[in-house]
């Protein structure tokens, strides 16, 4: 799917281009909200600050969505922020997708360089069972698909 940059997702896009995850603080209130909110849901207010994400997350649900030879395609994870925002990202790293997932499983936060030109947050099983700190991961290579 493409990414579409517009001025509502710039400061966005600006920050994971830097290795920033950065959600929404409410000036309201200073509920912490996914990057997408436009309201707050605790006070309704519509003015936010950015707030930089830790980068550690826990599991909470995924699917993997499958080619019409039934090879996975990738996993769509479901992932709590220790912030708190819920977000849907994709899941890298796992050889078997589903052989070692389960609710709850900490997660960290990197990046993934996009061939538009993006640089998108995904995130990665934690090493035993700790968060580790951002990283980033290579932009793919352009050429024939096999």
């Amino acid at each position: 799917m493409p990414i579409a940059r517009d001025a509502a997702s710039a400061e966005f896009f600006d920050g994971t281009a830097r290795g920033e995850l950065l959600l929404r603080r409410c000036t309201g209130c200073g509920r912490i909200s996914a990057p997408q909110a436009r309201q707050c849901p605790d006070c309704a207010a519509t003015e936010f600050t950015p707030a930089p994400a830790s980068g550690a997350a826990t599991l909470v649900s995924w699917a993997v969505p499958h080619d019409r030879e039934g090879r996975p395609l990738t996993v769509a994870a479901l992932v709590e922020l220790a912030e708190g925002p819920w977000l849907r990202l994709r899941l890298t790293g796992v050889a078997e997708p589903a052989a070692d997932l389960s609710a709850g499983l900490p997660l960290t936060v990197s990046f993934e360089a996009v061939a538009d030109g993006e640089t998108v947050p995904v995130v990665s099983v934690a090493r035993e069972g700790r968060h580790e700190t951002v990283d980033r991961i290579p932009a793919p290579q352009e050429g024939p698909t096999p």
